[in-house]
C-alpha cells in the first residue's frame, strides 16, 4: 500500500507540479512586493496621491468601510502576472506550435452544408448526408 503512495509522490510529473507551484508561489510574492513597494509609490509620487500605498484607500458608506486601495494593489499583481506568463509562456508556445504545424498536411475539410470537419477524401458528409464534390482531392486545386 505506501509502496503505491511512494511511486504516486515521486513520478516526475507530480515533482514538476510542485516545484512549478512553489516557483508560481515566489514569483507571486516578488510581484505583489513590487507593486507594494516601487509602483504605487511612483504612482503616487506622479500623481501626487495621498500616501505611497494604494492600501490605505478606503470610503465610508452607512459606516460600512471599503478598502478598495488593497484591491488596487492586488489588480496591479494580476496583471502584471498575467501579461509576463503570456509574454514568456503562451507568445513563445504559440508560436512554436505554430512552427510544427506549417507543415502538417491537410486529412480533412470542411463540408459546405454543415460545417462539419469531414475526411478530405470524403462524397458524402457524415453528418449531414449531402453529397459532395466528386473531383478527387489530388485532382482539386490547393485551397
Amino acid at each position: 500500500m505506501m509502496s503505491g503512495f511512494k511511486k504516486f509522490l515521486l513520478r516526475g510529473n507530480l515533482v514538476e507540479l510542485a516545484v512549478a507551484v512553489v516557483v508560481g508561489a515566489t514569483f507571486s510574492g516578488l510581484i505583489q512586493a513590487l507593486v507594494k513597494d516601487l509602483i504605487t509609490p511612483l504612482i503616487a509620487a506622479v500623481t501626487g496621491g495621498g500616501g505611497p500605498d494604494f492600501s490605505e484607500y478606503s470610503f465610508t458608506v452607512n459606516g460600512a468601510e471599503f478598502m478598495y486601495g488593497d484591491f488596487i494593489n492586488h489588480l496591479l499583481s494580476f496583471l502584471i502576472i498575467a501579461s509576463v506568463i503570456y509574454w514568456l509562456v503562451v507568445m513563445p508556445m504559440t508560436r512554436l506550435i505554430a512552427f510544427f504545424d506549417r507543415d502538417k498536411k491537410a486529412t480533412e475539410k470542411e463540408c459546405p452544408e454543415c460545417l462539419s470537419d469531414i475526411p478530405i477524401d470524403a462524397r458524402r458528409c457524415a453528418f449531414c448526408t449531402v453529397e459532395l464534390s466528386r473531383v478527387p482531392a489530388a485532382d482539386r486545386p490547393p485551397a
